[in-house]
């Protein structure tokens, strides 16, 4: 799978964004602009400049990662060297920042969600994280900013802007691939109607649920507390069995980026057109 995602990024680069001087942030950016202003391939860019951040992910982060990571970029380095001779796919600039910033994404998405990387900007931004008072995605932002506004003067601002709609696009659907169209939901419910409330998930929901025991710190009283996973095309109908049974219930619900184990399977959902 990362041999695939790494390949499938590489068709978004070569194919869709890179003839048409569109780039993507962290060290794919910096790569396709030095590429751009010196003629020299742009996968040995891609290579040389990730290798420092493999090191130090290898010193940091652990050697499966590393090694999982440098296998990514190998293959995407000599992908993006055999795709570089094939035409773009369309000379519609719009066109090819959208479709770029798709292929692109799920190319990244893969490799993330198997366990490795394809640039080195990520793990500077865990490392960095440790010593500055922002987030990880702060610190992606913020370079990316800085990489994507140097496009404009290495190509023209426009590219520059529309560098960041493929960029934007990209970051949706890495985030897509991650966690999957039909993501799941953690859910919390504490109610003095805790059996009544079960039964009604158990039904109508088809869901297994779990009690917890709890103690209210205020009050110091006994509570139950319900847990069940649920898909996102079921949480308006928990709502509403919430709402039937017990409207003063405490409700929360949590995204999750996988589920494994127990009686939990996501069901299949048709339309159908009256």
């Amino acid at each position: 799978m990362i041999t695939l995602g790494a390949v499938i990024m590489a068709v978004g680069l070569e194919v869709f964004l890179v003839p048409n001087q569109v780039i993507d942030g962290g060290i794919v950016g910096i790569s396709i602009m030095l590429s751009h202003l010196s003629g020299i391939s742009l996968g040995l860019f891609l290579f040389v400049l990730n290798l420092p951040f493999i090191y130090i992910g290898y010193k940091q982060i652990g050697k499966t990662f590393a090694f999982s990571t440098l296998y990514g970029i190998v293959i995407l380095s000599i992908s993006t060297a055999l795709l570089h001779p094939v035409p773009a796919f369309t000379d519609d600039i719009l066109l090819a920042t959208l479709f770029g910033g798709v292929v692109l994404g799920i190319g990244v998405g893969m490799v993330i969600r198997f366990g490795g990387s394809l640039d080195g900007t990520e793990i500077l931004a865990i490392l960095a994280s440790k010593k500055l008072p922002f987030s990880v995605g702060e610190i992606i932002m913020f370079a990316n900013l800085f990489i994507l506004g140097s496009a404009g003067f290495v190509f023209s601002f426009d590219r520059a802007m529309y560098s960041l709609l493929a960029y934007y696009v990209a970051y949706k659907m890495i985030d897509i691939t991650i966690k999957g169209l039909d993501e799941s939901k953690s859910v919390w419910i504490i109610s003095d109607n805790h059996k009544e409330l079960g039964d009604a998930i158990l039904s109508r929901l088809g869901r297994g649920v779990t009690y917890l025991h709890g103690e209210g710190a205020f009050s110091g009283d006994d509570k139950k507390v319900i847990f069940c996973v649920i898909t996102r095309l079921e949480e308006a109908k928990l709502k509403d069995i919430v709402a039937d049974h017990d409207d003063s219930a405490f409700l929360a619900m949590a995204d999750i980026a996988e589920v494994r184990g127990g009686r939990f399977k996501k069901k299949r959902y048709s339309l159908v057109m009256i």
